[in-house]
């Protein structure tokens, strides 16, 4: 079998990005194939009794059932973590599986994460509902309070859970000032680099430990299948494999393959949706119906000069409030002729979303006060048309105010 990675390693190249994501992870069997095959079974074969033991053991490598080893699923956790800059990977069903693998695989009754306010609305149900319920405690904070993350870690801390930037006001943290506290406290730092991916973001070179994915949203690009991803050093990645080996929330093969695929597109999508959202939120920023603009490229944006230094580009998400409540959100939102109306984001296609009522809607109406989520806020998740053919649909919102 001829693997790419092996010519890598052999030569000890460094390689670009749009390298990585093309080639990382590819491992050809006997038949030679250029396009990485996609493996659909459910368990392998075993030369021998005594092979299969080993196997399963752990004293000899190979696939043992496609649960926890899958070529295909191997491909697609090696090309993320080259392109994370990471020692291993574990691919999980979808993103919330990977943050409660995460957790499950970590932490213990009595252990204590301390999170961002500014999280996806079921990260934060998780961790309130499901996590406390097992005897995990969390305090929330603001994401950029710095002095706040420190006074609310505890000799029981383990995590630090963030996204940057957030989701959906675009707020940026320090990753290297939230690692430096992290480690002085002997916590690990936990960082949703969804918005961004390793295209256009590297938290791990930043300082962070471990660095989760919604594979469902840019690592696809195009919202065709969900899973998720957990990438980091060998040491904890051993403990999640081993979580979702047991517990079963693994990535199928099928979709391994399509997001392996999709990779191969990654950085170039990132800097279009980039290019586009930085244009569409220049648009916005200029009309007056619209009260605020949320997007790191804006030179306005409080994060603006932290998001130039720690991302290569300013991703494909930006938000705004209307002047007005939801009535008038609705009206602009209803509107819209060519923007999707769904609650995904990273797809080619453009979406539109109001956050108080969907993702955002079982937070309570305090948790949206903290998290900044009100009732004339909209979510742009900025895909891959003309972005004049997005403004003028945005115009059509405007005018129906």
């Amino acid at each position: 079998m001829t693997d790419s990675n092996d010519f890598i390693e052999d030569n000890e190249l460094i390689l670009g990005q749009n390298t990585l994501a093309v080639r990382a992870g590819i491992a050809r069997t006997a038949e030679g194939e250029h396009c990485e095959p996609i493996f659909t079974t459910s368990s392998y074969v075993f030369e021998s009794a005594s092979q299969a033991a080993a196997r399963f053991s752990g004293d000899e490598p190979g696939n043992v059932y496609s649960r926890y080893t899958n070529p295909t699923v191997r491909s697609f956790q090696d090309r993320i973590a080259a392109l994370e800059g990471a020692e291993s990977a574990v691919a999980t069903s979808s993103g919330m599986a990977a943050i409660l693998s995460t957790c499950l695989a970590l932490l213990q009754v009595g252990d204590h994460i301390v999170c961002s306010r500014s999280v996806f609305g079921t990260t934060s149900v998780l961790f309130t509902k499901y996590l406390q319920k097992l005897g995990v405690d969390v305090s929330f904070v603001s994401l950029t309070d710095y002095e706040g993350w420190q006074k609310a870690i505890s000799d029981k801390t383990k995590l630090l859970f963030l996204e940057t930037p957030s989701n959906p006001l675009c707020e940026v943290a320090d990753i290297k000032r939230l690692s430096e506290i992290a480690k002085f406290r002997n916590c690990l730092l936990v960082v949703d680099n969804c918005l961004c991916t390793p295209a256009l973001q590297r938290p791990l070179a930043l300082g962070a430990d471990i660095v989760i994915h919604s594979a469902t949203k840019y690592l696809d690009g195009q919202g065709r299948c969900v899973g998720g991803v957990v990438v980091g050093r060998e040491e904890e990645m051993k403990e999640v494999l081993s979580f979702i080996r047991t517990c079963g929330a693994t990535m199928s093969p099928f979709n391994a393959w399509i997001f392996l695929k999709s990779l191969e597109t990654l950085c170039i999508r990132m800097q279009a949706h980039s290019v586009n959202a930085l244009e569409l939120a220049w648009w916005l920023n200029e009309q007056p119906q619209i009260e605020k603009v949320f997007y790191t490229g804006l030179p306005t944006h409080e994060g603006h000069v932290l998001a130039r230094e720690q991302q290569t580009a300013f991703g494909g998400v930006l938000s705004f409030r209307v002047k007005g409540g939801r009535e008038e959100a609705w009206r602009l939102i209803d509107a819209t002729k060519i923007l999707s109306l769904t609650a995904n984001l990273g797809d080619a296609k453009t979406t539109i979303v109001h956050p108080a009522t969907t993702t955002h809607g079982r937070l309570s109406d305090e948790e949206k006060r903290q998290a900044g989520i009100t009732e004339n806020l909209i979510r742009i998740a900025v895909g891959l048309e003309d972005c004049k053919d997005l403004i003028e649909d945005c115009k059509r919102g405007i005018v129906a105010i």
